[in-house]
This record gives C-alpha cells, sequence and structure tokens, in this order.
C-alpha cells in the first residue's frame, strides 16, 4: 500500500484458520473544500461554543453527549454512563456465514478496505481469496472498529480482499411510492422501443471515462483568480508575547514610581520601556541598571548616616 498508513490490525477468523491482516482505507475524498469567509477580507470566520441557557462559553472540558428524547428533553451522558455500555475491542474479523455474492444488495454496503496479509500470513490469505472467488460467495463477518461492532463483508477485488462495512436493517428505508404500481407494466411496442435505446447505449463500464467537471472547473477557477493576483494574503496573527512586554512595561513602571515615592530620582528611560522591544539583552540591561541604582542609593544613605554622626 505505499506510503498509507494501516488503520487497524487484527486477523481474519474461520474455523480454526487465522489470517492476520492490515486494514487500508480503500476509497479517500477529492471533493473542493471550501472555507467560510469574510466576504470583505477574506478572514476566516470562526465559532464558539456558547451554552443557550447561561449564554456562557463553554470549554472543551465542560461539553458532554446529549441525547434528545421525542419531546424535546434532554438526557445527559456522562463518562462514565459511556463506560457501561457494551464496547467491543477484539481485533478479530469473525466470519459468521459464507453466502452467494447475489445475496449481497449493494445498498446494504457502506464504506471499504482492503486487507493486506501479514508476511507469515500469505498462504491463508491467499487461501481465503481463492475459495471466495471460486464458489462467488461473500463472507458475513462481524467486526469492532474504534470500539462499536459492526457487519461486514470480504469479497474479492483485484486480488485483494476487501472489506465492505454494511449498514444496519433498520438503517434502510422502504420505497413505498403509491405512484409505483407493481401490476403497471409497458406495453410490447414501448419494451422493443426501449431495447433498441439500450442496444444503442450498451458497453463496458470504465470509470475512466467520467470525470468530476463541477471540481475541474473549480480548481481551474481558484488558478485563474491566483495567476491573476486576485489573492488576499492570510490576516497576521497578533504576538503571543505582547502580554510580556507589558508585563516588563508595568514593572518598569512600577519601579520608577517607588522611587518617586522614596524621593529618588527616576532613572533615564531605557529602550525597553519606551519601544516595547522584546529583545532578551535589552531587559537585562533594565534590570541591571535597577540594580545598580539601588546599590548607588543605599550607599549615599550610609554615607549620610556617618555624616549626621561626625557632625553630633
Amino acid at each position: 500500500m505505499g506510503a498509507v498508513r494501516a488503520i487497524w490490525k487484527g486477523a481474519v477468523s474461520f474455523g480454526l484458520v487465522n489470517v492476520p491482516v492490515k486494514l487500508y482505507s480503500a476509497t479517500e475524498n477529492h471533493d473542493v473544500q471550501f472555507r467560510q469567509v469574510h466576504r470583505e477580507d477574506g478572514g476566516r470566520i470562526r465559532y464558539r461554543r456558547f451554552c443557550s441557557i447561561d449564554g456562557e462559553e463553554v470549554s472543551y472540558d465542560d461539553i458532554a453527549k446529549g441525547y434528545e428524547t421525542e419531546d424535546g428533553e434532554m438526557v445527559v451522558l456522562t463518562d462514565d454512563d459511556f463506560a457501561d455500555l457494551p464496547a467491543r475491542t477484539s481485533k478479530e474479523i469473525g466470519v459468521t456465514k459464507f453466502v452467494p455474492a447475489d445475496q449481497i444488495d449493494p445498498m446494504w454496503l457502506d464504506k471499504s478496505y482492503y486487507l493486506e496479509p501479514d508476511k507469515s500470513a500469505t498462504k491463508p490469505y491467499v487461501l481465503l481469496r481463492d475459495a471466495l472467488e471460486k464458489e462467488r460467495r461473500m463472507a458475513v463477518v462481524t467486526v469492532s472498529i474504534r470500539t462499536r461492532m459492526t457487519m461486514a463483508v470480504l469479497r474479492v477485488r483485484d486480488g485483494v480482499i476487501v472489506m465492505q462495512t454494511m449498514l444496519w436493517p433498520d438503517e434502510i428505508r422502504s420505497a413505498d411510492f403509491a405512484s409505483v404500481d407493481e401490476e403497471q407494466h409497458a406495453t410490447t411496442q414501448e419494451m422493443d422501443m426501449a431495447k433498441v435505446l439500450i442496444d444503442q447505449l450498451a458497453g463496458d463500464f470504465d470509470p475512466d471515462d467520467y470525470e468530476d467537471d463541477y471540481a475541474i472547473a473549480v480548481k481551474e477557477l481558484v488558478r485563474a483568480k491566483v495567476e491573476g493576483g486576485e489573492v488576499q494574503a492570510p490576516p497576521v496573527e497578533e504576538d503571543e508575547g505582547g502580554e510580556v512586554v507589558d508585563l516588563l512595561a508595568a514593572l518598569s513602571r512600577s519601579v520608577e514610581k517607588a522611587k518617586a515615592a522614596r524621593g529618588e530620582a527616576p532613572a533615564p528611560a531605557t529602550t525597553t520601556a519606551s519601544t516595547r522591544s522584546t529583545d532578551s539583552g535589552d531587559a537585562g540591561t533594565t534590570a541591571a541598571g535597577t540594580k545598580e541604582s539601588k546599590k548607588t542609593s543605599k550607599a549615599s544613605k550610609d554615607r549620610a548616616k556617618k555624616q549626621a554622626k561626625k557632625a553630633s
């Protein structure tokens, strides 16, 4: 699978046979992704989490899962509640049945994964693959992905075993259309005309015959705007060190205020306090200057006391 990383490791189990495998996602989303931005300046739209009752912003740590009942009441579920629910952590893909492939309606199928055997399990992997192909059957299995057990089928595609997760029975809707009556049928003449049309459009399926023209058009539109200079530079993030600079400035002002209260002459303004520089050397100079001023002030007071004693 090249540089693609396995998302799950376990083993296919049928009878007394275990096949260690790795699970890889077989599909990827190439839809065009857009961001919500401010029309005027291109700034991204940000969302905050607010409580609808008290209007306060809520942190992730205070967010829980809630189940809304049919009458609109809310049942709050905690981590302890979920800990008591049945969870499957088994690393086993357990085969329950081998069924005819034509019994699995594509509507039941959900997400697809490739199964790659461990190096030591190539032989049983090939055995399972060849048996499925020869018997034209799929293996119905149960598997736990992210702690939840789900149904899936194993089938063969291009010489590789593919696992496709399945929907649960209550997730398939019934097609109850009053306008479609099973008793209504096309006439012989209508069927003959339909057959002619089908024959004219008959052919083999080749996925390369189709392309996402919308995605291609959007990418071309964006490329043209970029080449034409119709882009907006991302906003400059605020300096996270601003609070530190403000703190240094506040401390410097506090020192000067304390000196003034003691009747001392204020120290010359430093580059750090006046220009809000974040340079560590400037901060060190300011601290050293303050310390030196304190030493000078103390020495002056000592000399004044000595002179007073001599005079008395």
